[in-house]
């Protein structure tokens, strides 16, 4: 069955680094376009970022921009979330998601896995 498994969440320093990981299984992972998605404690599920299915395209929300990079590795059948200069306003459940198409809804989401960044 599909699955897709988020790791690397934790709690870090205002200012600090962390990278997410997400394994997927049971689909052709390499055919489809890969997204990150969070939502914070009170508030709706946003758009982080990006990853086409051949890695030419990243697409960021502006909140992120500049310090998280999407990459994918479609031999592992992974994709990660680099975010670097992390703020407490990114504190959330961070999510990867799958779409076969830029013109579909995201089908596969994982579970998820909480970022927290103290001030």
């Amino acid at each position: 069955q599909v699955q897709l498994l988020e790791s690397g969440g934790g709690l870090v320093q205002a200012g600090g680094s962390l990278r997410l990981s997400c394994a997927a299984s049971g689909f052709t992972f390499s055919s489809y376009a890969m997204g990150w998605f969070r939502q914070a404690p009170g508030k709706e599920r946003e758009f982080v970022a990006a990853i086409s299915w051949s890695v030419e395209k990243t697409y960021y929300a502006d909140s992120v921009k500049g310090r998280f990079t999407i990459s994918r590795d479609n031999a592992k059948n992974a994709v990660y979330l680099q975010m670097n200069s992390l703020k407490p306003e990114d504190t959330a459940v961070y999510y990867c998601a799958a779409r076969a198409t830029v013109a579909e809804s995201y089908k596969y989401w994982g579970q998820g896995t909480q970022v927290t960044v103290s001030s």
